[in-house]
């Protein structure tokens, strides 16, 4: 379990950690973009199962993500069975300041059609040369929250028994959010928003409307509540995480 000794993220630690871990497992890195704050990084594990992209840490006032992702990868839980693609801390300036935007205070999770940002364009330019996912799934934190909840983007198969499987995973450290309307999004059941491939501002796209638009069939973006326990909102999205997945490609021990 990962010690736990503040509510901000030790970006040099955890860092140094991740990319060792990450080695250990089997992935190879891609430097996407430097930053103030050290490189932003890609990380791919090739596997002849389908494709699941992972991603967390957009914004730098959400360390529950990335911590998460470290759990993980330290638990095995991205085995053989599957095509892995990483991306732990997408906002490396944000993380080291604790602050949900980048250092020159631009929210990456908003420029996903424009681009602007060199750091998102690399990014960007990474997975357009990539297989493109069959699953993405997405860590965040809301402090307007006090319950679990999460988007699903579905382009296929309709399956709620996926998503109240995620909601039962995470049930031991948090209800679902009880709010029947969460950030201007009526909910489909308590926890679980149901999204269409589409933005709410058409020019200001979030990564996993990208995603979306770039054939991607599904994701899930998890949220837990900022205002609770460290270690809780680690545990709730390493359980999602592993719900979403199913046996039939985690792998995991």
């Amino acid at each position: 379990m990962i010690p736990v000794v503040s509510e901000r993220l030790d970006w040099p630690r955890f860092s140094a950690e991740f990319a060792a871990e990450a080695r250990k497992a089997g992935f190879d890195p891609t430097i996407l973009a430097p930053t103030a704050a050290g490189d932003l990084v890609g990380w791919e594990k090739p596997g002849p199962g389908p494709t699941v992209y992972l991603s967390a840490g957009i914004h730098g006032d959400e360390p529950a993500g990335p911590l998460a992702m470290l759990e993980l990868i330290r638990d095995g839980a991205f085995g053989p069975e599957g095509h892995w693609m990483l991306c732990p801390a997408l906002n490396p300036t944000g993380l080291a300041a604790g602050t949900r935007e980048n250092a020159e205070g631009e929210d990456l999770n908003r420029d996903y059609w424009a681009r602007k940002n060199p750091a998102v364009a690399s990014h960007v330019a990474w997975l357009q040369g990539r297989r493109v996912p069959d699953l993405f799934i997405s860590l965040h934190e809301d402090w307007e929250t006090s319950g679990f909840y999460f988007y699903e983007i579905n382009c296929t198969e309709d399956r709620p028994e996926r998503a109240r499987s995620i909601l039962e995973s995470v049930a031991p450290w948090f209800g679902p959010e009880p709010s029947s309307l969460i950030d201007d999004h009526a909910v489909r059941e308590r926890g679980w928003i149901y999204h269409v491939a589409e933005a709410d501002m058409p020019e200001s796209w979030p990564e996993a409307i990208f995603l979306a638009k770039l054939g991607c069939p599904v994701s899930f973006t998890f949220e837990t509540p900022s205002s609770a326990v460290l270690s809780m909102r680690v545990a709730a999205h390493s359980a999602a995480v592993r719900a979403a997945l199913g046996s039939r490609v985690i792998g995991a021990k």
